[in-house]
């Protein structure tokens, strides 16, 4: 069996968190899901526990920070091709995200970043692997 992730984030209104995530186009196993809990599933393998913030506290002695100002990590889906990357970033816009910074392109890696109605950074990147392997060849060509 392939590893899974569980990744635990505090939200301050599970309602509006879950709203949000479904407008993004994901389900909640219901499972794993009541009023301080929300099992997210991302993929087979990657899930998001929303927990209230008082149910997250339970799990740590470290006092919780506000994610609208302090950065505690960055999230990072990939997709399938660029229009994957606009699609879902698109969807976290509509679904009231915030779009912190503009798109980047990097040739043979595109990205878009938005932020949960909590604060939370998420990062969507599409790798184009030939166009890396073009790239690497041409760098090692100039060198």
């Amino acid at each position: 069996m392939p590893t899974q992730i569980f990744v635990n984030i505090a939200v301050s209104d599970m309602a509006r968190s879950k709203a949000f995530y479904e407008g993004l186009g994901y389900h909640f196993n219901p499972q794993f899901t009541n009023e301080q809990g929300a099992c997210l599933v991302i993929s087979d393998t990657i899930y998001v526990m929303l927990l209230t913030r008082e149910f997250f506290q339970g799990f740590t002695d470290k006092a919780l920070s506000d994610p609208g100002t302090h950065a505690q990590a960055i999230l990072c889906l990939s997709a399938d091709d660029r229009a994957g990357v606009d699609k879902l970033a698109d969807a976290a816009i509509a679904s009231g995200g915030r779009q912190p910074r503009e798109p980047q392109d990097h040739g043979f890696m595109y990205q878009r970043c938005f932020e949960d109605p909590d604060g939370y950074l998420w990062e969507v990147v599409y790798m184009d692997m030939a166009a890396m392997q073009e790239q690497e060849q041409e760098t090692e060509q100039v060198s």
